[in-house]
């Protein structure tokens, strides 16, 4: 009777939900009740009652979102009078996780084991999971070096700028540039560094980063960033095709231009707008009348930047240092708030955070899982930890 009571009084049921919430994301101890209750009525069903929300048993939920099928079912278009709205399972989920939390049938701990909350968005998101025992074995089983988690202030921001970014990794980037330093002096030049990494992780702000230290070193420097071989975003949504991978790329195009760059020629890759999401080639990889490709000189060493770069065919054998640099999903996740929404205007509110909960997981299991267990060395900013493996750091030992 109490239970029905708290579902069917929609200010009852927010009072609960928000004492609730704060303790799963401190974020919402910051919202004044009405702040909360604003936001909260954009997920309301629309039945009006939260009683009308049927639950599902922790097994059952655990097994959509460990399954790919869940998450290729998520629309990232779905349209209301040719509105995007947020995706219906996004929305069924967010509401189960509410009313679950309020009856006590979804313990705190389960909730926060499984998925994180979005303030921004006001909808829970499935964690992506990223080290597994086989990975650490491979990285040596621990961090070759760890710092003080600053990005912890992040759980109490709605969206993460640049400047606040670089400030909380200052440490831990520090380590890995002066590491990829030592070992460049160690094997030698010419020699092609990858870096992978998903979006709004930091990919780009590292390489300018690492590039000024070269150039101090006058050594020449050169990148191949992959997201400018994207092909047209449009092509590739109606075609289901993400994001990563081959058939994501003009790829004939990018063998080619790698196979030139070390072979001391220049080479002019595509050029991607990400936001109006076009190539400047067309399907065939030729250039589009009045596109303006980027031109690349050959360099000491060459950056391959982007989300699988020594996962693709034929490119692993060619990369001297094989890196991943990542930043956990939440804290990604606010960046592009701040980044794509804000100040870049690139996509519709909802198509974001349709497309951030249908692609994360899945790339983390199919991408990023099998790049940790390939590569040399791995940053983890959120964890502000550098994992090296063992024949790495070897190298770095003083001699």
């Amino acid at each position: 009777m109490k239970e029905t009571k708290v579902l069917d009084n929609k200010d009852i049921f927010c009072h609960e939900l928000q004492l609730k919430m704060n303790q799963l994301a401190p974020v919402c101890a910051k919202m004044e009740p009405y702040e909360f209750r604003y936001s909260l009525n954009n997920i309301t069903p629309e039945e009006g009652s939260w009683a009308s929300v049927l639950l599902e048993t922790p097994e059952t939920i655990e097994g959509w979102i460990s399954s790919a099928e869940f998450f290729e079912s998520i629309q990232i278009k779905p349209r209301v009078e040719g509105a995007i709205v947020l995706d219906a399972t996004i929305t069924r989920l967010t509401q189960m996780l509410f009313v679950g939390l309020v009856t006590g049938d979804y313990a705190t701990d389960w909730v926060h084991k499984w998925f994180y909350f979005d303030p921004r968005s006001f909808n829970f998101y499935a964690r992506s999971f990223y080290l597994t025992d086989e990975i650490r074995h491979h990285l040596g089983g621990a961090p070759y070096r760890a710092f003080e988690q600053k990005q912890a202030a992040f759980e109490l921001a709605h969206e993460v700028g640049y400047q606040e970014f670089k400030a909380a990794n200052e440490e831990i980037d520090r380590a890995y540039i002066e590491t990829i330093l030592a070992l460049v002096e160690k094997k030698g030049t010419p020699i092609m560094l990858a870096i992978a990494g998903p979006t709004a992780a930091g990919k780009t702000e590292i390489v300018e980063r690492l590039s000024a230290r070269f150039a101090e070193r006058s050594q020449k420097i050169a990148a191949i960033e992959l997201d400018n071989f994207l092909l047209d975003r449009d092509y590739r949504e109606e075609h289901n095709i993400g994001s990563f991978g081959a058939r994501a790329l003009h790829f004939g195009l990018l063998r080619s231009c790698v196979r030139d760059i070390l072979n001391n020629k220049t080479i002019f890759t595509p050029r991607y707008n990400f936001i109006d999401g076009t190539s400047s080639h067309d399907l065939d990889g030729q250039r589009k009348p009045h596109g303006k490709p980027v031109q690349v000189d050959p360099a000491d060493i060459v950056f391959i930047e982007g989300n699988s770069p020594f996962l693709l065919p034929g490119m692993a054998e060619l990369v001297g240092i094989k890196c991943v640099y990542l930043t956990d999903d939440p804290v990604r996740l606010k960046r592009k708030w701040r980044r794509d929404i804000d100040y870049r205007k690139k996509y519709d509110p909802y198509y974001l955070r349709n497309r951030f909960f249908k692609e994360q997981p899945p790339m983390a299991a199919k991408n990023y899982q099998p790049q940790l267990a390939l590569c040399d060395i791995f940053v983890d900013t959120t964890h502000a930890a550098l994992w090296v493996t063992p024949e790495t750091r070897a190298l770095l030992s003083p001699s």
